[in-house]
């Protein structure tokens, strides 16, 4: 069989994760993807190219440079187009892994509806792409900073189904449950390759999005994480910091009041969505063989 890709994005790396964790967590979701039979294509953007799959010492010179863009669909072209450096986001990342033919793609958690987002605008350009592109996107939920109830009502409204790995819940990245629900629980790669398959099959032209609660060790109590995340964007408010770099921010502040532990739920959970999205690579790969 045909060596079997699954996508992983490089925010993570140039702006998610302090160093050296962030190269030594970039290897690990990479080796966790080939443990499950399936290779890594970790996407970035190179002196203006886009790469679909780095070799280990870009991914070490990713991990290393301070001036890398956060690129998303707003700003793809002119990043490329400049010659420089940038790391994608979910959308891009997303984008680019279905034009190159990949099926599935992994990250730690899609952005959303920001908190006061009526008043704001901020909703991210991820769940425009989860809407749009059709790849199955294994993840933890979606940031526990942002309005979760709204950013699933978006999903609805785009039509994106959620399938909850081995659990009903929605999970909230850190937190193992938001107490929200989700489309359908799935127990196997198998059953999510065969929902993928009827999406498509019927019709469907977004994403499948597949929700992991964060390993249970590594997990943090959703009362504990929810005072941090509002202290921090209490903080945020008086510092006037938003947009673009008010998630950076919030994720910064999160890591420091929790003593590191965010820190390691964030690589436990980037690892093991990096294992569970190979093994539904190979299925969704098995299957179409079978056809």
């Amino acid at each position: 069989m045909r060596a079997v890709r699954v996508a992983l994005e490089s925010t993570v790396i140039s702006h998610g994760l302090p160093r050296p964790a962030n190269l030594v967590s970039a290897r690990a979701c990479e080796a966790a993807v080939r443990e499950s039979g399936a290779e890594p294509a970790t996407i970035a953007i190179v002196d203006g190219s886009v790469r679909i799959g780095l070799a280990d010492h870009e991914l070490e010179s990713l991990a290393g440079r301070t001036a890398v863009a956060k690129v998303s669909l707003q700003n793809l072209a002119s990043v490329c187009g400049s010659g420089g450096w940038g790391a994608t986001t979910v959308a891009a990342t997303a984008h680019l892994a279905a034009r190159a033919g990949i099926r599935v793609f992994a990250t730690g958690g899609i952005g959303g509806v920001h908190r006061n987002a009526e008043t704001s605008f901020d909703v991210s350009a991820d769940l425009t792409a989860l809407g749009t592109t059709p790849i199955v996107t294994v993840c933890s939920g979606a940031k526990s900073i942002l309005d979760l109830p709204r950013t699933l009502e978006v999903l609805e409204t785009l039509g994106v189904p959620i399938l909850g790995w081995r659990t009903d819940a929605f999970p909230g990245f850190y937190t193992r449950s938001t107490g929200l629900g989700v489309t359908a629980a799935v127990v196997t790669a198998e059953d999510v390759a065969r929902i993928a398959a009827a999406h498509w099959d019927l019709g469907g032209r977004t994403a499948v999005l597949v929700v992991v609660p964060c390993p249970e060790p590594a997990a943090i109590a959703s009362g504990e994480i929810d005072s941090i995340v509002d202290e921090a964007l209490a903080e945020a408010a008086v510092q006037g910091v938003r947009g673009p770099a008010l998630t950076p921010f919030l994720l910064g502040r999160i890591a420091e009041r929790s003593g590191g532990r965010a820190l390691a739920a964030n690589l436990s959970l980037l690892e093991n969505n990096a294992r569970i999205a190979g093994s539904i690579a190979v299925a969704i790969a098995e299957r179409l063989q079978e056809r």
